[in-house]
């Protein structure tokens, strides 16, 4: 879009959504979710895949089992007929009864904390050949990282712990093929978790929500005198996991290598940035703790021009072109031309995949042939970084949806399906975006940027 059609006005806040409540995952998307698994591995001839957790890459083990191994470590066992091992610590032993699928559990206490008893301590070895790892011809190794590396075997790179690699390698024949599998579940045209049903888009819509509400209370409570940790706990909400280490920094960040919020209290003039991200979604925000451009710094007095007015034209335009069908190549290159890098520094991909983590890979980068699909989950995700001016940001969530899967969502989740009706109207009526079709707002602040903290009532429209 035009970048002179931006203006910066008084518009009405769109409307949050409290009091929604979580929507499980049903037995039969569990099951879906297993079958489109066996069915990546039938394709590449795996007769097993060995799925690594622990707190912060745990994904992909729950994408299955329902739960991560929080403290500790462990591994999912799945092989080609269906049949699923738990390699688990002490102190998730007890998940195994929990489990979506149906698991044989294994004990570990190597995968326990420092110094907690080692009874029943068994090699890993031991346990492997207990599921019969020695007779199997091709294993994948799962992590949580996907490597797309230009000059290595990507296959080769293994991203779990060593000890639980050598064990493996221990394991099985030397003429067994070990290969990093993680794109089974991730990868951009055909993993597994990359896209999402009705049941899931209801799941996770729950997360985006409820950080699009943290952020708008956040945005609200700003005034010269919080402090940071203050608007910290407007990021928190209903004791959820966060999925990004929050953010409430005010004026300089990274003090002392700090990424926390502190007891810092915030000033009229200063810069500011606040994050939030459950799972399902994340919301972000940076702008100036001021009214109107007229209190800009003096080395900020083109801000809006240079920085903030660019960036919401390129995410208004992410909005209207993106479509299912179209390539990441495509849509990187349509970011590429009405916000180039060279002036605007930016330099990771304009959006990406998100689900139980922030990040879960992306099918936006340069030249990628990978195509946008019903059901994806995406965050827009541009970062403009221009040399001497402060940033700005509006990161949010939305799915892509054909009519069928829109369909499903309305039969099946009639107040999730009004409030997505809703967020559509605000988006076309209020903002004046031409929304694409194709997608469905999960988070209630897409595209609300309020450049100037301070003037509640102002934010960017078409």
């Amino acid at each position: 879009m035009d970048v002179n059609a931006v203006k910066l006005q008084a518009v009405a806040a769109p409307r949050g959504f409290s009091n929604v409540p979580p929507v499980p995952l049903s037995d039969t998307t569990i099951q879906a979710r297993k079958e489109k698994l066996l069915a990546g591995m039938r394709a590449e001839g795996f007769d097993a895949l060995i799925v690594y957790a622990d707190k912060e890459h745990g994904s992909n083990f729950e994408y299955l089992t329902g739960f991560i191994p929080r403290f500790e470590e462990g591994l999912l066992i799945l092989e080609k007929s269906g049949a699923a091992t738990a390699i688990l610590g002490n102190e998730n032993l007890k998940m195994a009864a929990h489990s979506r699928i149906p698991l044989t559990l294994r004990h570990s206490p190597y995968f326990s904390l420092p110094n907690q008893p080692m009874e029943h301590e068994k090699p890993l070895e031991a346990l492997f050949a207990e599921t019969g790892l020695q007779s199997m011809a091709k294993i994948g190794l799962v992590g949580w990282k996907m490597f797309t590396a230009a000059r290595a075997d990507n296959k080769q790179l293994f991203d779990l712990p060593a000890f639980i690699v050598d064990a493996i390698r221990n394991s099985v024949p030397d003429t067994a093929v070990l290969e990093n599998a993680a794109h089974l579940f991730i990868g951009g045209d055909s993993g597994a978790r990359i896209t999402n049903n009705a049941n899931e888009i209801a799941h996770y819509e729950y997360g985006a929500n409820l950080a699009s509400t943290c952020m708008l209370n956040a945005m609200n409570a700003v005034e010269p005198g919080i402090r940071e940790v203050e608007l910290g706990s407007y990021l928190a909400a209903e004791g959820q996991y966060n999925t990004v280490v929050t953010i409430a920094a005010a004026g300089q960040r990274f003090e002392n290598a700090n990424l926390y919020p502190t007891w810092k209290p915030i000033r009229r003039g200063q810069p500011l940035s606040m994050t939030t991200g459950f799972k399902g979604g994340l919301s972000s925000r940076t702008g100036f703790v001021i009214a109107d451009e007229s209190e800009l710094p003096d080395t900020q007095k083109a801000y809006l021009d240079r920085v903030a007015k660019p960036y919401f034209a390129a995410v208004v335009t992410w909005l209207e072109q993106c479509r299912i069908g179209m390539t990441g190549g495509e849509m990187y290159a349509l970011i590429e031309s009405v916000l180039p890098k060279e002036t605007y520094g930016w330099h990771l991909n304009p959006g990406h995949l998100s689900a139980d983590e922030e990040w879960m890979s992306s099918p936006i980068f340069a030249h990628s042939t990978q195509t946008l699909k019903s059901g994806m989950i995406l965050q827009i995700d541009i970062i403009p970084s221009v040399k001497g001016y402060t940033g700005t940001s509006a990161e949010e969530s939305v799915a892509l949806a054909d009519r069928a899967l829109q369909a499903d969502i309305a039969r099946a989740f009639p107040e999730l399906w009004t409030r997505i009706e809703t967020r559509k109207r605000y988006l076309k009526d209020v903002l004046n975006i031409a929304l694409s079709d194709d997608i469905i707002p999960l988070s209630g602040t897409v595209a609300y940027l309020r450049p100037f903290f301070l003037a509640k009532d102002h934010a960017f429209t078409c």
